[in-house]
């Protein structure tokens, strides 16, 4: 049987998407290390080399593969979220929310871009950017209020009347 390489490297993406279901993210990496020229395959190794790195906890790293993944396709959801979610982690909050904004203009009809946007403005203590996306988000999807209660990136509005008011309305408008 003759030796194909591009078989090869799609049986090694899917092992290292494989070890990230799992959440064994050292084996993602060692098999994304072992893919020899991935030119075609730049934004998807990246993508899951940020993944993988992300589960370990290397920010810094993972926001630099989410980063090379972003350039190869600027407009993809998970390269922006990645790259958001990075950012936060290393205390800069501004550049997340300037990721997510980035995110909104390809996916503005996915409410978990609007939802982030509102995590991000209420760390940054802008209430009223927060409950604007928030409630956006909530009127897109209602079942997203079941996330607020263990998010903690709104600890700082659990006790405003406009942020109590903004959830009774959406529970009232649960079907």
């Amino acid at each position: 049987m003759p030796f194909n390489p591009d078989k090869i490297r799609a049986r090694q993406l899917k092992a290292a998407e494989g070890f990230l279901e799992l959440e064994m993210p050292d084996h993602a990496l060692r098999e994304l290390e072992g893919i020899k020229d991935f030119d075609n395959n730049v934004f998807h190794v990246n993508l899951l080399r940020g993944e993988a790195l992300r589960m370990k906890h290397e920010h810094c790293r993972a926001l630099d593969a989410f980063r090379l993944a972003h350039l190869e396709l600027p407009t993809d959801l998970h390269a922006l979220m990645g790259m958001a979610w990075c950012f936060k982690r290393i205390d800069q909050l501004e550049q997340s929310i300037d990721a997510m904004k980035l995110a909104y203009q390809f996916h503005k009809e996915t409410p978990v871009v609007l939802y982030n946007l509102a995590c991000y403005y209420a760390l940054a203590g802008e209430k009223e950017n927060a409950l604007s996306w928030l409630g956006r988000s909530l009127r897109m999807d209602r079942k997203l209020v079941n996330l607020i209660p263990k998010e903690t990136d709104f600890d700082s509005l659990r006790n405003d009347a406009d942020f109590q008011h903004l959830l009774e309305l959406t529970n009232s408008q649960k079907s």
